[in-house]
């Protein structure tokens, strides 16, 4: 039985929604921390992952409070907004998510936030190693390209 909460139609994102959605830090931090994936991720992996990079440490030196923070809010708050606007698909049984198509939408305003993000982090690490130039050293130098 699949659980999984999505729109059946894709409706395009509005600029509003596209602004709310990318105002939370800890939102942010959860699109990066799907992006890629290709099957459902489950929250309580994902709020480990999403709180080491909010502390800067790796996921298994997270506090156990810190874990918490993170988990709770993702479950009662983050992704349930970021599922009624069908950026991701919710699995509410599971407690797992992964992106939806709509995703796409989303992604290239994610991508000129993430400029803003520290630098020398773990979040700034794990996004260099998603490319082989890195996510942030990729759309800094496209952003020094439209500069010119």
């Amino acid at each position: 039985m699949e659980s999984f909460t999505a729109q059946e139609d894709t409706e395009d994102l509005t600029a509003d929604t596209i602004l709310e959605l990318l105002a939370n830090r800890r939102r942010r931090y959860l699109l990066y921390g799907l992006r890629g994936r290709t099957e459902p991720v489950e929250l309580s992996r994902l709020a480990e992952t999403v709180a080491g990079w909010e502390h800067n440490v790796p996921p298994d030196e997270v506090a156990q409070n810190d874990y918490k923070s993170v988990y709770v809010s993702s479950v009662q708050c983050h992704v349930p907004k970021l599922a009624d606007a069908g950026v991701v698909d919710h699995d509410t049984e599971n407690h797992s998510v992964i992106l939806s198509d709509t995703f796409e939408q989303l992604e290239p305003y994610l991508e000129i936030v993430v400029r803003d993000e520290p630098e020398n982090s773990t979040l700034q690490g794990a996004l260099d190693a998603e490319t082989k130039e890195g996510l942030i050293g990729s759309i800094r130098q496209n952003v020094a390209k439209l500069k010119h």
